[in-house]
């Protein structure tokens, strides 16, 4: 009885602290807030491109805004579909990168992942320009501060991912609420309303430059087609969810797809009713915005929100980008630092890496969005169409019940999305599109140089190999370097005897005189161990010291240095204190095969130790 009881209370403490790590985790509308809101931001830019192209046939080329948009919205019904699969079949993330990895081979994977990592940076960098531009129509005392109000937002984003991706999506579900429901009230107001309340924006012209055909319409396809970006993030950081994983992010792509879809086809309706057109100093929202609610404090604090979460949709990049890195890590393509995890659990050095990237991006344009833009979507279709592709691989692979209407789905889906990337290209590709044609093969070329690093490594080291035994030789050496007599010595030469057999001291002595006189000091302290000193007529340190140690393993004996240092109360205080032991093990490392050790002498532990005495 005793025995039962003391299980259920084991057992019980053992989920509470399972509850504890799954609180760091994403529930599926924590995962929406999160990893969602780049996409579900996208209706502020999505059905504006498609006007803009449009508008270049005349007022009544806006005619076809509703079938492209309807089209998109059956795209983003084969997305969200193939996505849950993909969910399903790799649930430790990875998205594309993960179906290529394994349907596709090495070459494509990398593909994959290059297009992937660009897409995010460009993402993080887009909303970010996006939302200072939209702070600064509001403000227009900001104008001028564009590129300081980005980075600033920049630099927010990055503490609150550090915290962890649970901690961020705290933050975002209220905004991410809020937009929906602003969003949703234009839509429905406007179409019970029945026409436009109020128009707002500069007239400007309509000048028909070319007529509504198949290319236009596929150019406008194509740029409508940037609302869709953000779709993969949920299937990138599925680990990011709590349990059950998969069952979580699949309801989450659910909901993103069926929200994403009635924006946008809501948002068309109206442009398709009313005939908006670009006009000056407001974008299509804004136009949208004030036919439904008019001018007044509604339509202002429905524009602040629509700026806030452009800027918060970056976060989305912030729970994907840190989760492929740390895959691209555990497959030796990056830095395996990128695969360290803190407790929350966050990717640190992935989210830092995404900060730098994309704060250089934003300061090289200026945080000029007209310059982003073009060089956006770009990766996330490659990603879209790969993905796709090794779907209808792996279904033709394995051939699981149903399996043919599955490929069906996918294949047309990949179709769709390579159709949609050849088009973006060729339209973008003189407006800075190039840009990303060079950056993916850089980026492939690098993850597989550092892929041919690590396996030359495990080479060299014997990965996966029985190493020999040990060979048992003689003596052991360990050879102290001191500076003088006192408790730093006394504290390393302890040490050293409990770790070898044989422990000399060594010191350096610029003239004669001084090395006489310390070595009278060291006889009269008597510390049982031999004292060498090195002649340094130079008044070098560290290079004396490393060729005593260099002739003393040329002999073959196991030699060992213990350097002390002193570690003082505070860290400001380091600089204080001489650096020399960290140079000479820094040297040691670099040009020896000894073992290096540094033996801290805690000055706050000192101090506490005197005072209890």
């Amino acid at each position: 009885m005793a025995v039962g009881l003391a299980g259920r209370r084991a057992r019980r403490r053992t989920a509470a602290g399972g509850g504890s790590a799954e609180r760091d985790h994403l529930t599926s509308v924590g995962g929406l807030a999160a990893l969602s809101l780049d996409a579900l931001s996208s209706v502020a830019y999505g059905p504006e491109a498609i006007v803009v192209v449009l508008a270049a046939a005349g007022v009544g080329a806006i005619g076809a805004m509703l079938p492209i948009t309807l089209v998109i919205v059956g795209l983003l019904a084969v997305l969200v579909v193939s996505y849950g699969q993909v969910i399903a079949v790799h649930p430790d993330g990875g998205g594309a990168y993960a179906v290529a990895k394994t349907d596709l081979g090495r070459t494509v994977s990398l593909l994959a992942a290059a297009s992937l990592v660009v897409d995010y940076v460009l993402t993080v960098a887009v909303s970010l320009a996006a939302g200072a531009a939209s702070l600064g129509s509001a403000f227009p005392s900001l104008e001028h501060h564009l590129l300081a109000a980005g980075l600033i937002g920049l630099v927010v984003l990055t503490a609150v991912n550090l915290r962890g991706l649970a901690e961020s999506a705290r933050v975002l579900m209220a905004p991410t609420a809020i937009f929906v429901v602003a969003i949703l009230t234009v839509i429905v107001v406007g179409l019970v309303r029945g026409h436009p309340l109020t128009v707002v924006g500069r007239f400007e012209p309509v000048h028909a430059t070319e007529a509504l055909g198949v290319v236009l319409v596929l150019k406008a396809f194509a740029a409508g087609c940037s609302a869709l970006t953000g779709v993969e993030a949920i299937a990138n950081g599925v680990p990011t969810f709590r349990e059950p994983r998969v069952r979580r992010a699949q309801t989450t792509e659910l909901m993103l797809g069926g929200l994403l879809g009635v924006m946008l086809i809501g948002l068309s309706v109206l442009v398709h009713r009313d005939h908006l057109l670009p006009r000056g100093d407001v974008t299509l929202l804004a136009q949208l915005t004030a036919g439904a609610v008019g001018t007044g404090w509604l339509y202002t604090a429905i524009n602040i929100v629509v700026t806030l979460v452009l800027g918060l949709a970056a976060n989305t990049s912030f729970g994907g980008l840190p989760v492929l890195m740390s895959l691209l890590a555990r497959d030796n393509r990056l830095p395996h630092l990128f695969g360290l995890r803190a407790e929350h659990p966050v990717y640190r050095y992935g989210v830092v890496a995404l900060a730098l990237l994309a704060g250089l991006l934003l300061v090289i344009v200026g945080a000029d969005t007209n310059r982003l833009i073009p060089l956006f979507a770009i990766g996330v279709f490659i990603g879209f169409t790969i993905s796709q592709v090794g779907l209808v691989v792996h279904w033709a692979r394995t051939r699981p019940p149903r399996w043919l209407p599955r490929a069906a789905v996918n294949g047309t889906g990949a179709v769709l999305t390579a159709g949609a990337t050849i088009i973006f290209l060729a339209s973008k590709f003189t407006e800075g599109a190039w840009i990303v044609v060079v950056a993916i093969p850089l980026m492939i070329v690098l993850f597989a140089r550092i892929e041919r690093y690590y396996k030359a490594v495990g080479v060299e080291l014997g990965i996966g190999q029985t190493p020999p035994p040990p060979v048992v030789g003689g003596r052991s050496l360990v050879i102290v370097p001191v500076g003088d007599v006192n408790r730093l010595a006394a504290h390393a030469l302890q040490a050293a005897l409990a770790l070898g057999d044989d422990v000399v001291a060594v010191t350096v002595a610029v003239d004669a005189a001084s090395g006489a006189t310390f070595r009278a000091t060291w006889e009269r302290w008597n510390p049982g161990v031999r004292l060498d000193v090195l002649d340094s007529p130079k008044r070098a340190v560290v290079r004396p010291i490393v060729d005593y140690v260099n002739a003393a393993a040329a002999a073959g004996r196991q030699v060992a240095v213990l350097i002390p240092e002193v570690e003082p109360r505070r860290r400001r205080y380091q600089l204080l204190h001489n650096q020399r032991g960290l140079a000479l093990a820094t040297v040691l490392r670099a040009q020896t095969d000894v073992v290096v050790c540094t033996l801290p002498l805690r000055l706050n532990a000192e101090a506490r130790r005197g005072r209890r005495g």
